[in-house]
């Protein structure tokens, strides 16, 4: 029975990818998770494992070839892999020794949409220890989640070939279960890839190549950063640019030496240093770093401010809680009738709702709200599908049940995917005003802050009344100042007046 092979899931926004090179060639014995080919997108490298094992009987897509989502790679005859050569003659001590322990490969599990790449934070168990299956081995830390790896099989831990620290990508191999117990698996395997390096008989990919003939550079010039030392197509454009940035210099005038710089870490003195305590940035850490500064730099970043007084949502709350939880089984908080007013206020404001793709505005017909939420690692944002076709009660339940999930780092990647606006509240953390920033590629967040008792004018009166700042940002190129400020001032109007989201004014 022929079994098709086609291309992965490339990662969102990611249509097609260039068959870079494979790994096998028709005839060729496949086992099950053998790597058969990598693939070449915009942004990430590929891989593809055989999905049975068999016999490679047809190649489809030849390398350099253009592929979609879903196009098909190659064909398998499913059969018996192929298994180490037989000696020619077994002797009679041969004979009776004893068979080969069948060994398991732990693979890296399915990462998340558009991750390729994950680092080993933790083993749980070391080589020798026995494992049952679905016993927790060690556990991955990927830009956003950290997923845990489950032992596929009962047996004893053998080899660990990705150590805590290491990188690995997706559907790379981290360890052995069964067969000869060694810890010396990784540096084994280090000395294998030094060696394929040194070889140059690499394919590099074919946007490498093509982009350094039209440059005119040579192999040499560039420092591969691929797999096995090949070049890929980001490596050409540092060194074009290395190249350029050498060039500008020598052909500057030559001017008076100037200073070195301040450092941006200042001298520490031996004492201070003592007491100093350096610890690497996880990777959800530098995801939020760089996505805040990608946000910084491409969105026309805009807020503007205004107040609500919470008066009659705090009565309303007082008056229905008991019945609300003893009806719903969850409590009611105020996040409901924020995600329920900032529903009906896009619906009059629509582009605060969008998104810009390349020269279009995308508007969206559908509210997927996004909820931060912080965690003890960093903020992450999980996403309440169509929460403007739910009640305040389906919105509690979601809230509650992905902020217990996001606290416990047991977010997937689609739960925090898709989302078109996001409400942020920094009043839980007593914040009284500030600027959110926005989550790429939505044009707008809303951002609560810390209710307060203050002194207002009503009907020519001061009176204390529960007052709370809010603040939009908003992307400028996509959104008006006046569409903004609407936004703004029908949120505040439907949480003064509860009443006018039931009559939908």
């Amino acid at each position: 029975m022929a079994t098709e092979v086609r291309v992965p899931t490339l990662g969102e926004s990611v249509t097609e990818a260039t068959v870079a090179t494979w790994f096998k060639k028709p005839g060729d014995q496949v086992a099950v998770d053998d790597m058969l080919c990598e693939l070449e997108t915009d942004k990430v490298t590929v891989e593809v494992p055989s999905p049975v094992a068999g016999t490679l009987a047809e190649i489809v897509a030849a390398e350099g070839a253009t592929v979609n989502a879903e196009a098909l790679l190659a064909q398998i005859n499913e059969g018996a892999a192929a298994s180490a050569p037989a000696p020619a003659a077994a002797t009679p001590a041969e004979s009776t020794a004893a068979p080969a322990a069948q060994t398991i490969a732990v693979m890296v599990p399915v990462l998340g949409e558009s991750v390729s790449e994950a680092t080993v934070s933790t083993w749980y168990k070391a080589p020798g220890d026995t494992v049952a299956q679905d016993e927790m081995l060690c556990e991955l830390e990927t830009d956003k989640v950290s997923v845990e790896v489950p032992a596929p099989a009962a047996g004893v831990l053998g080899q660990i070939l990705a150590a805590e620290g290491s990188t690995v990508q997706a559907g790379g191999q981290l360890a052995v279960i069964g067969g000869e117990i060694s810890s010396a698996a990784a540096p084994a395997q280090a000395s294998v890839s030094a060696a394929a390096a040194n070889s140059h008989d690499v394919e590099d990919a074919p946007s490498a190549k093509k982009l350094m003939s039209e440059a005119g550079l040579s192999r040499d010039e560039v420092t591969a950063s691929g797999k096995d030392n090949r070049v890929m197509k980001q490596d050409v454009q540092k060194a074009l640019a290395a190249t350029q940035a050498a060039t500008q210099a020598a052909a500057a005038p030559q001017a008076a030496p100037i200073p070195p710089a301040t450092p941006i870490r200042a001298a520490v003195s031996t004492d201070d240093a003592a007491r100093e305590e350096r610890v690497k940035m996880t990777r959800l850490r530098q995801t939020i770093a760089r996505r805040l500064k990608d946000s910084q730099n491409t969105a026309a970043m805009l807020t503007t401010y205004n107040e609500v007084d919470m008066t009659e949502v705090m009565a309303l709350r007082n008056e229905y809680k008991d019945l609300f939880l003893k009806k719903h089984g969850v409590k009611l908080g105020f996040m409901s009738f924020f995600t329920v007013a900032c529903c009906h206020a896009l619906r009059e404001v629509p582009e605060v709702n969008s998104e810009i793709d390349g020269a279009d505005i995308v508007y969206k017909n559908f509210v997927h709200m996004g909820i931060a939420a912080g965690t003890p690692t960093g903020l992450v944002v999980p996403v309440i599908r169509d929460a403007d076709s739910m009640s305040f009660a389906e919105i509690e339940k979601a809230i509650a049940e992905k902020g217990a999930r996001a606290r416990d780092g047991k977010l997937s990647m689609a739960e925090m995917q898709g989302g078109t606006f996001t409400i942020s509240n920094g009043g839980v953390y007593g914040s009284l005003m500030s600027s959110p920033i926005l989550n790429p590629p939505q044009s707008g967040i809303l951002g609560m802050h810390k209710i307060q008792d203050r002194p207002m004018a009503i009907n020519g009166e001061v009176v204390i009344r529960p007052m709370m700042y809010l603040a939009l940002s908003y992307d400028h190129r996509v959104v008006d100042g006046k569409g903004a400020v609407t936004f703004l001032v029908r949120v505040k109007e439907a949480l003064e007046d509860p009443r006018r989201l039931l009559m939908d004014l």
